[in-house]
């Protein structure tokens, strides 16, 4: 499939704040996907999740998952918590055709990262468990963190990927910049993408799930989302990367202000 672009939830612009309205306005503004913010929880019901996956299908918009935000699998009073809200996330997201289910694994705490990576595979082997009892075929998706304290390391997620099945990363370029305070420049992001083809294929960049917005850090990593060009990342470098790399997929962007910045990466993409 060719690159998709869309927005992390709901467009501003959308008077109908549902997500099936959200969906109906992404293919107003000429845009291709968006991402399903179940971010404060799986609040969708069966009934609702039908109504996107007609709107989505009759419309061609592309759907992905971000799931809560309170999922900790390296907490033991949280696993397993975690672990079904990631489910609820997949079991509704598979409704309506969720290509992605894209979370935050864990945070490290004060275990060592070859604990909290095993916990993560762990709790992501039981998800792909239920996701096999259930037929349910989609890609679940940890994403690259902005903070040292968080799991999500693009080396760590590879490896997640080599070992387990339909488990791919979220490559969130800005989170990437602001956890580093470095990959900014055309060079380092061929640099990100040509490891991820040297670890999973050529094939994964044909399948790629990204977040890109602007971004503020400090030594300790991302602060908030900022708009592009409020910020100092470089998406044009970034995007001829990804037209030089062949990159396909969904790029969804979570900037503040969504679908504006969205619009400029598509029409940025398509002018290169």
């Amino acid at each position: 499939m060719p690159l998709l672009f869309g927005t992390a939830g709901v467009p501003h612009a959308s008077k109908d704040r549902s997500t099936a309205g959200g969906v109906k306005t992404i293919s107003e503004l000429g845009l291709d996907a968006m991402e399903v913010q179940f971010v404060r929880g799986v609040k969708m019901g069966e009934t609702k999740a039908r109504e996107v996956a007609t709107m989505s299908e009759a419309l061609g918009v592309a759907l992905s998952v971000h799931a809560p935000y309170y999922v900790n699998l390296n907490s033991e009073d949280k696993f397993e918590d975690s672990v079904k809200r990631i489910v609820d996330s997949v079991r509704i997201g598979s409704i309506f055709n969720a290509r992605s289910i894209v979370f935050h694994a864990a945070y490290y705490q004060k275990s060592s990262k070859e604990r909290v990576y095993e916990r993560v595979r762990k709790g992501i082997a039981k998800v792909l468990e239920y996701m096999e009892q259930h037929g349910i075929k989609t890609i679940l998706r940890s994403e690259t963190t902005g903070k040292a304290t968080q799991f999500g390391e693009l080396d760590e997620l590879l490896r997640l990927s080599q070992e387990l099945e339909n488990v791919m990363p979220c490559v969130d370029f800005a989170h990437i910049h602001a956890r580093y305070r470095r990959y900014n420049s055309y060079d380092e992001f061929c640099e990100i993408l040509s490891k991820v083809e040297d670890v999973l294929g050529k094939e994964a960049l044909k399948n790629m799930h990204m977040h890109v917005s602007g971004i503020d850090y400090g030594l300790k990593g991302e602060k908030a989302h900022l708009n592009l060009e409020e910020s100092d990342f470089k998406y044009v470098e970034l995007l001829k990367a990804l037209k030089d790399f062949g990159v396909e997929g969904i790029l969804i962007c979570e900037s503040p202000n969504l679908e504006e910045d969205a619009m400029l990466l598509k029409k940025t993409y398509q002018s290169l």
